[in-house]
């Protein structure tokens, strides 16, 4: 087999040539490609934590204004709201309560009253009287006078029923009612803890109460959308008693109940923040001014109800956060690790731009010099461009002839 011609060994010495710088580009336009993916990571990781940081800060200042203006104690919400339930003579919960309340050594040695956690309405607080309002009206008063029990077992305890699948009057909660000379009257809602399916997520363990790790709503800039605050699951306070009540398989109140309850309903300032964030929101939506969007996408208009049985506010002064100075701090921090982060991106976006375009040259550079070789070559040997590999230059070691004429 004849070994190639010169020109053709040229032409393959040309090309190798430019392939590999062709290569080379490749590898530098996915390693700034690389770093934008790594700083846009760490602008989320950063925006995140400011959007924490305001949320706290946006707490604390109006729990102080509850504290100002009403002059109150979570205590004394947390009896408001259990003189409510009381006052709900004839339903479950009302029973249950002044069971309780009022009777509460008799409650203590019966065994369907221990299975019992509590109400929705008792088991959680939020931060001002606004939220508990707008909360309570989503859920509505029979999610809010739900009873709450441990097992399926004290479900089963509440109500017996004939051969004929007919209401034991005598027994479970209806007797407990006839026991006090209070009558049940209609349906009532029950959750049973240990049969709820658990939000499968991650649990922010680093957090004293244990908020879910969920995913932020993001305009397609990466930017969160005006006035989103938080999930409605992650903005329900729970007492530490409540906190340590785990199921079987170890998932606490926020993970199953409230979870159900709420899944990833967002909170925004304003009816407006909600119309702009359509797109994004999936699960519903509540604004502070009154605005609900239901899961299915319907609207809830006119006038607020003011419900009797309300979330109660936790606005003891004691259990503020101290440390206002840092997370102020904290905020400036993270605001100029943003700006920082924000200049590294825009470096490394310059940089990548410049580099494409040289890779692009250099690929036209190569599509023409395989598809004309001759006429690219004669060009790249023009006095000003010296080729790798030129008939002068002598790259394969031929030795030259010394014909005398």
């Amino acid at each position: 087999m004849a070994a190639p011609s010169l020109p053709s060994q040229i032409v393959q010495f040309n090309s190798k040539a430019m392939e590999d710088k062709l290569k080379r580009l490749a590898l530098k336009v996915s390693h700034h490609e690389d770093n934008i993916r790594f700083l846009k990571s760490q602008l989320n990781a950063v925006e995140e934590a400011c959007i924490d940081l305001g949320i706290k800060l946006g707490n604390y200042h109006s729990s102080v204004a509850a504290v100002v203006n009403n002059d109150t104690s979570a205590q004394e919400a947390e009896q408001r709201t259990i003189r409510s339930i009381l006052d709900q003579d004839n339903t479950a919960a009302g029973i249950i309560c002044q069971l309780k309340v009022r009777h509460h050594e008799l409650a203590s040695k019966m065994p369907l009253m221990k299975d019992i956690l509590g109400f929705v309405a008792t088991l959680g607080k939020v931060d001002n009287d606004n939220l508990s309002r707008l909360l309570t009206e989503y859920l509505g008063m029979d999610n809010m006078l739900a009873l709450v029990c441990k097992t399926y077992d004290g479900v089963k305890g509440l109500e017996k029923y004939d051969k004929d699948g007919i209401i034991d009057k005598t027994s479970g909660v209806h007797g407990l009612g006839r026991s006090v000379g209070k009558f049940l009257d209609g349906r009532f809602t029950v959750f049973c803890l240990e049969n709820l399916r658990p939000f499968s997520g991650d649990v922010n363990i680093d957090d004293p109460q244990r908020r879910l790790i969920l995913h932020r709503p993001r305009l397609p800039g990466g930017q969160p959308p005006p006035g989103f605050l938080d999930f409605a699951v992650n903005m329900i306070h729970l007492d530490r008693a409540h906190l340590s009540c785990l199921t079987a398989s170890g998932h606490g109140l926020r993970e199953t109940l409230f979870y159900t309850l709420f899944s990833h309903l967002q909170v925004y300032k304003t009816r407006a923040d909600i119309q702009s964030a359509l797109p994004l929101i999936k699960d519903g939506a509540v604004s502070l001014d009154g605005g609900i969007l239901r899961p299915n996408g319907s609207f809830c208009l006119g006038d607020s109800q003011n419900l009797e049985v309300k979330f109660p506010v936790n606005i003891e002064v004691s259990s503020l956060p101290e440390n206002i100075a840092e997370m102020e701090e904290q905020v400036k921090l993270k605001n100029w690790e943003k700006e920082r982060v924000l200049e590294d991106m825009k470096r490394e976006e310059d940089l990548l731009k410049q580099v494409k375009e040289l890779y692009m040259k250099q690929k036209q550079e190569l599509m023409d010099y395989l598809t004309h070789p001759a006429v690219t070559q004669t060009w790249r040997d023009s006095p000003t461009t010296h080729s790798p590999a030129t008939p002068g230059s002598n790259p394969f070691g031929a030795k030259p002839s010394h014909k005398r004429w």
